[in-house]
């Protein structure tokens, strides 16, 4: 019985390190700022911003005015600065919020 679970430990060694070795690194990918669109600058005030700082600052302007649907809380009802960054839509859904800034992140070559 002591085999088996002397075993065990031994596969759980090699996954443990394993598993650190492929973790990611956090200096990249979401949390990297990258440049954005002159519109996005301006609603922002900042010249370059990470994606997921940019969606917190765009849910901190939209609790701050109370833009949320008082019937639908998944429905953001959009003033006149959200929508130079939502293409002038009046309504967007929570979730449509990640592709609708997508285009104001300018690509590095």
């Amino acid at each position: 019985m002591s085999r088996v679970f002397s075993a065990c430990k031994v596969f759980m060694a090699a996954a443990k390190a394993g598993a650190k070795a492929a973790a990611p690194s956090t200096s990249g990918g979401l949390l990297k700022p990258v440049p954005v669109s002159p519109v996005m600058r301006k609603f922002l005030g900042v010249p370059e911003i990470s994606r997921v700082d940019a969606v917190k600052k765009i849910w901190e302007h939209i609790k701050a005015h109370n833009l949320q649907d008082p019937l639908n809380r998944r429905q953001i009802l959009c003033d006149e600065k959200l929508k130079t960054i939502f293409g002038g839509k009046d309504k967007v859904g929570m979730l449509e919020i990640a592709k609708l800034i997508s285009p104001h992140f300018i690509k590095a070559n």
